[in-house]
């Protein structure tokens, strides 16, 4: 072919094939509108793909959040309790109960006779020997009443000196006939009759003089003056229609008694010859001993309590009657018991119970209590030391009711 025909340009027909790397023009614009097409279909299936995916994750966001709410309500129905162990034994084997010292002999000293006080030896807080003088009296009046019986006396002690010679007279006159039988008899009546006036006589004279005799006020026993309530010159009078007035008061203190009220439910603390412990506010860091000497032996009915006495020695006069002091009685090692604290106890219709947790349950069990310790009680039945105690139960707390543990239990907590 010559180069002339190389540039001759035809027209090719229906079977004619272009020459590559030439793209027709008809089939460009055919293609543009089918690719926006197919993009879009993608666009729109990936929006649809987004929609579906948006709508699955708020939907199982919503039911997640649903069933964890679900989850957590459930979780705060059960209630969360702290439980304790109960500790084996009491905190202490001795009660501790109050008390008020009394002098063992305690007595208000009055007058026998009256008169006027002539004078005083001893004032308050004197120690006084038994037999020791404490006051006299000035007694005129029983004086002059004693002057007149003992006149009286000598005179029916006269009359009976001569009534008896002559009824010795008519009876020795008798015999021999000289006087009467009825005479005679008169005689030895008449020295009846003056017998018994002398008699009389007597006897009023010495009443007179215990009356005098009673002018010396005398100490009746060991101790102190605890109060004077007279003084020189005061007018003393002891008669049966009038108010008698106290001269002294006594108090013997070298041995001291106590009247303890033991609760019923300690009553076996309360042993004759037990030993008992006092202890004072007044001497801190100090204890006096006691002796239990005896008790009641009947319960009282209104306050369920048995009344004690406690002697203690007071040879140095330390303690003070009418001080307070605290008794400490030992009790008997006889029950096995357990100590809990006592803001584990429920309080209901039912009787005292406590809350236990077994198999993550709440179960409640009735106890009986021993001794009252403040912040801990002892439990004398119902209870083991291995028992799961609910502290701070809720009222709303029942048998059966599902619990959950805060923490690791842990030993109940004494006095």
């Amino acid at each position: 072919m010559t180069p002339s025909e190389e540039n001759v340009t035809t027209t090719p027909g229906p079977e004619t094939i272009e020459p590559q790397g030439v793209e027709p023009k008809l089939d460009g614009f055919r293609a543009r509108p089918a690719t926006r097409r197919l993009t879009a279909i993608l666009v729109a299936a990936a929006a649809l793909v987004a929609l579906a995916f948006l709508i699955y994750t708020g939907i199982h966001s919503r039911a997640a959040a649903e069933s964890r709410l679900k989850q957590r309500t459930e979780d705060a129905a059960i209630p969360t309790v702290t439980v304790v162990f109960p500790r084996e034994g009491a905190p202490t084997q001795e009660i501790v109960l109050p008390g008020n010292t009394q002098a063992f002999s305690d007595a208000p000293i009055y007058a026998r006779t009256s008169g006027y006080l002539k004078r005083w030896y001893f004032d308050i807080g004197a120690h006084i020997q038994r037999g020791q003088l404490l006051a006299e009296i000035e007694t005129p009046e029983v004086d002059q009443q004693l002057q007149q019986a003992r006149a009286d006396l000598d005179t029916a002690q006269a009359n009976l000196n001569i009534a008896k010679i002559t009824a010795s007279r008519w009876k020795d006159l008798v015999s021999t006939g000289s006087v009467s039988q009825q005479e005679t008899d008169q005689a030895v009546s008449n020295l009846n009759a003056v017998t018994a006036a002398a008699e009389s006589s007597a006897a009023n004279v010495r009443r007179l003089e215990q009356l005098q005799a009673f002018e010396k006020v005398y100490a009746p026993f060991d101790g102190i003056i605890t109060a004077r309530n007279t003084d020189i010159g005061a007018l003393i009078d002891a008669g049966a229609s009038a108010q008698p007035r106290e001269l002294f008061h006594m108090a013997a203190i070298r041995t001291l008694r106590l009247y303890v009220a033991v609760p019923e439910v300690y009553s076996r603390a309360a042993r004759s010859g037990a030993p008992a412990t006092l202890t004072l506010d007044e001497f801190p860091g100090q204890t006096f001993h006691g002796t239990l000497v005896r008790n009641a032996n009947s319960i009282d009915i209104a306050s369920r309590t048995l009344l004690v006495e406690v002697d203690v020695d007071n040879p140095t006069g330390q303690l003070l009657p009418g001080a307070y002091v605290f008794v400490h009685l030992k009790l008997p090692d006889e029950t096995r018991s357990v100590t809990i604290p006592s803001n584990t106890l429920i309080f209901r219709k039912e009787g005292l119970q406590v809350g236990l947790v077994r198999n993550g349950k709440a179960e409640l069990v009735p106890v009986k209590i021993g001794r009252d310790y403040g912040n801990s009680v002892e439990i004398v039945s119902g209870l083991q030391t291995t028992d799961a105690v609910i502290v701070d139960p809720s009222d709303s707390l029942v048998a059966d009711m599902p619990v959950r543990l805060s923490s690791k239990p842990t030993g109940g907590t004494g006095r």
